[in-house]
């Protein structure tokens, strides 16, 4: 991307400006033996920007963090930069391999590469103690003896200040013997807490000797039973940016109240020479907000665990394992961030517009083919009975280099019941008796009247075809027809399963005001049907997008199609569907 084609936002007139002044080309190494992150700055490396994707390892990442995804290694790559994927493992109890394999993945899906740049918070545990110690050993930290009850009462509240522990005067000797004391297990959850010495009167709540190691005596997924203490993601993060010399730490907009910790803490670890200057600068954006969807990952997890969805990768729920399974693209997610951008103020964006971006983005990669999804009986009584030839149909009108396709004709075939009425409303152009249509790719034919079941219902239609009317050939276009439908043979198109996906809520803003967000979900977010289909689509490979002429994209599912047997799920249909319901 160009410097003139770059979208234009506040986190880029922050990097320019940076880059200007040469903020980061001035980066001093502590000189301090550190992670291989730190140690490329003391052998001489240098990079436009560093930024980072950290996810916490606790979850399946959602369209929120694809926002998120795009963004960092967007601003990696327009400016010559590295962006690193960080694991911030810094609660075992919460934590699963499951969640990293699953996170590697998608970011790989969305189409970013990290390089050597993967890392994990769990790896530096040992430099977080060792900065803990420094703190403690500069007045910066305590040992807090309080019960979390107690903590709570004296932290005050918005308008009043904190009240100081009665331990926050404990000696250095004393809080360094206890807090190595933790580290050694020797006390039980709970028992103590190591606490920033900060300002227990600060306005900002966040500053009032925030906790920044507790006691956990759980077993983490990538270092085991080898600590008992674990560090605040508060006090993490800010380390793991500075060991990683990250040049921009970007994060969403509830954690502008924690960057003056976050500031703090750096400051003090610069101070005792534990970090390379200058530190990271911590940079808020709006976070994503998306009508018709929760992004709230204890609201997921409760559609999962309550199982009012079929697993994290069910294709209604906004996680990206589950869009991929619904056939959205990865280029269609890039396209939709580059769209809404970057803002410092909290805004909806319509579902909508993510749909139309996959949309568009489907409409130039997908192969066109024929499905009816709701078949009725169609019968030429004037076609020979054991004759069959093949039409042919274009595989993108769009894309002629894409090339044709055959499609079987026969005597039967079958259509789309809507296709067909006895008493037609004004302005329907499609077959009843008496009039004529064009079966698209093929014949014009002429209704003649239908077959009905003891019960009245309509089980099929007949009809005459114009053997010189096909399309095509010379004389087709002197049959002049207002009508054009779809069709397959009945003898060659092949039964399959298709899903039917809507959104998963029926409201925009689910669970909105005092209302239980479970309450708004939608019946209809799943119909499973059982359609017929063309051929060729027999042996689609599963991740395989089409788009279905007249009814959308579908892809096929990865999950429970079958060599020969593929299962199909709707992405989007050709247009919003939802406009009219509002």
């Amino acid at each position: 991307m160009s410097e003139t084609e770059k979208p234009s936002n506040f986190i880029r007139h922050i990097i320019d400006a940076d880059l200007a002044s040469g903020k980061y080309a001035a980066r001093r190494w502590s000189g301090r033996p550190g992670p291989a992150a730190q140690q490329k700055l003391g052998a001489g490396e240098t990079v436009n920007i560093r930024t980072r994707f950290p996810p916490e390892p606790n979850g399946y990442l959602h369209f929120g963090h694809a926002k998120s995804i795009c963004l960092n290694f967007g601003l990696a790559r327009d400016y010559g930069g590295v962006c690193h994927l960080r694991f911030d493992d810094t609660n075992p109890e919460k934590e699963d391999q499951e969640y990293v394999d699953a996170i590697i993945g998608a970011v790989r899906w969305l189409g970013f590469d990290w390089g050597d740049d993967l890392y994990y918070a769990s790896s530096y545990f040992q430099w977080m103690f060792e900065f803990a110690e420094k703190l403690v050993e500069a007045g910066h930290a305590y040992v807090d003896s309080q019960s979390a009850e107690e903590m709570r009462a004296n932290r005050g509240t918005l308008t009043e200040p904190g009240k100081p522990s009665p331990f926050r005067t404990r000696s250095i000797a004393e809080n360094l013997d206890l807090f190595r004391r933790m580290k050694a297990g020797e006390f039980a959850d709970g028992t103590h807490i190591l606490r920033a010495k900060i300002d227990m009167a600060s306005p900002n709540i966040n500053l009032r000797d925030p906790a920044i190691y507790r006691i956990r005596h759980a077993t983490h997924h990538a270092t085991g039973d080898a600590w008992c203490i674990y560090p605040m993601y508060t006090f993490a993060h800010p380390i793991e940016d500075a060991l990683e010399n990250i040049t921009h730490s970007i994060c969403t907009l509830e954690f502008e109240d924690q960057r003056p910790f976050y500031d703090w803490l750096l400051a003090r670890l610069a101070e005792l020479g534990c970090i390379n200057t200058p530190p990271p600068q911590q940079i808020e954006f709006a976070r994503l907000n998306l009508s018709y969807v929760v992004l709230s990952k204890r609201k997921l997890i409760q559609l999962v665990e309550e199982k009012h969805v079929g697993g994290w990768d069910d294709p209604r729920l906004p996680t990206l394992v589950g869009a991929r399974r619904r056939g959205y693209t990865p280029e269609g997610f890039r396209n939709f961030a580059e769209m809404i951008g970057v803002t410092k103020s909290d805004s909806w964006i319509d579902i909508s517009v993510l749909e139309e971006c996959q949309r568009q983005h489907l409409n130039e990669v997908a192969p066109r083919r024929i499905a009816v999804l709701d078949p009725l009986k169609l019968l030429i009584d004037n076609y020979p009975d054991d004759s069959e030839e093949l039409c042919e149909a274009p595989n993108h009108p769009q894309k002629p280099d894409w090339g044709k396709r055959p499609i079987p004709f026969s005597k039967e075939l079958w259509i789309e019941r809507e296709d067909f009425v006895e008493t037609p409303p004004k302005g329907y152009f499609r077959l009843f008796p008496g009039n004529r249509v064009r079966l698209r790719y093929g014949f014009v034919i002429e209704c003649t009247g239908c077959d009905k079941d003891a019960n009245g219902n309509i089980i099929a239609v007949h009809c005459n075809y114009f053997p010189d009317s096909r399309s095509g050939t010379p004389g087709a276009d002197n049959y002049k027809v207002k009508g054009n439908i779809h069709w397959l043979s009945a003898r060659h198109a092949f039964a399959a399963e298709v899903r039917l996906y809507d959104r998963l809520f029926s409201v925009a803003a689910p669970g909105a005001g005092e209302r239980d967000f479970v309450a708004d979900l939608n019946p209809e977010s799943l119909t499973v049907i059982h359609v017929q289909l063309e051929p060729a689509l027999m042996e689609a490979a599963a991740e395989d997008r089409f788009q279905f002429e007249r009814h959308g994209y579908f892809v096929v599912d990865h999950g429970d199609s079958r060599p020969g047997a593929p299962v199909f799920n709707r992405t989007v249909t050709l247009k919003d569907s939802w406009t009219n319901r509002k």
